[in-house]
């Protein structure tokens, strides 16, 4: 059996930025639909975890790279 990507495509880490920064001023108006409340604060944290994991990534690549010859 195949399997089901359920998980959106990904998006680059200044994308989700930029709308996490989107979601904020949505939050911080007025004029925000409370209806729609939750469904901002589950995408900003979908997307904040998801900036985590790509900084911790390149946070290992990084150290990969300049890690010393004899503790490789």
């Amino acid at each position: 059996m195949a399997k089901t990507n359920t998980e959106e495509p990904q998006i680059a880490y200044a994308d989700a930025v930029a709308e996490i920064e989107e979601i904020l001023v949505k939050m911080n108006d007025d004029e925000l639909d409370i209806d729609r409340l939750g469904a901002y604060v589950e995408r900003a944290a979908t997307l904040i975890t998801l900036c985590k994991e790509k900084l911790l990534k390149a946070q290992k690549q990084v150290e990969a790279v300049i890690k010393p010859d004899n503790e490789a």
